[in-house]
């Protein structure tokens, strides 16, 4: 019989939000994601009966809920601190990794669906993005931008932000990081009381 807990189901899901960010989901199977994890295959299917599709889908969910806990905690001081934070976080990830791992978010965002219909994984990328927007705008509008600007402030600030992760990661270099930083960060202030 297989033991379960609420510690071994995250542990799972947090190995398999790594492996994404290292391989993308097509060159992942269900089996390396276990494995990754240090988990039983059969305790993943317990956990994850549908599958890779949704191990995948919680493991975009589960980056996605951490970078917006760490967005929320930062943006209590403001969007230039909310986003020194959110770049701090991606230096961290591209720099301990060696260059080897980025953002699951991403990488399921860029994979072509196996059919026509969306899966999963893909919606829950879609929810994540916007997710981190809206908290950037908001917090955009809460320190002097108008509503509109906050809104292309913040998609720019993600975009930006994802792009240059994968920039980092085939130069084998934070420059792209460092630069975007700098723009990123005077639109910001241009864009806000700060």
């Amino acid at each position: 019989m297989t033991r379960t807990s609420p510690q071994a189901r995250e542990r799972i899901v947090a190995g398999a939000a790594d492996m994404i960010s290292r391989r993308g989901l097509s060159a992942t199977s269900i089996r390396e994601m276990a494995k990754h994890a240090k988990a039983p295959l059969g305790s993943t299917y317990h956990y994850f009966p549908e599958g890779k599709q949704q191990l995948a889908t919680e493991a975009v969910r589960h980056t996605g809920e951490t970078i917006a806990r760490s967005l929320r905690k930062e943006l209590q001081a403001g969007p230039t601190a909310g986003l020194k934070a959110f770049l701090a976080l991606w230096r961290k990830i591209v720099v301990d990794t060696d260059f080897h791992a980025g953002c699951p978010v991403l990488a399921v965002s860029i994979e072509e669906p196996p059919t026509e219909e969306i899966p999963p994984a893909l919606a829950a990328a879609a929810e994540v993005f916007e997710d981190w927007e809206t908290l950037l705008a908001t917090s955009l509008r809460e320190h002097g931008a108008d509503t509109e600007h906050a809104a292309q402030l913040a998609t720019l600030i993600v975009a930006a932000v994802e792009g240059t992760v994968a920039m980092c990661r085939a130069k084998r270099s934070t420059q792209p990081l460092d630069r975007t930083s700098e723009q990123l960060l005077a639109l910001v202030a241009s864009a806000t009381r700060s």
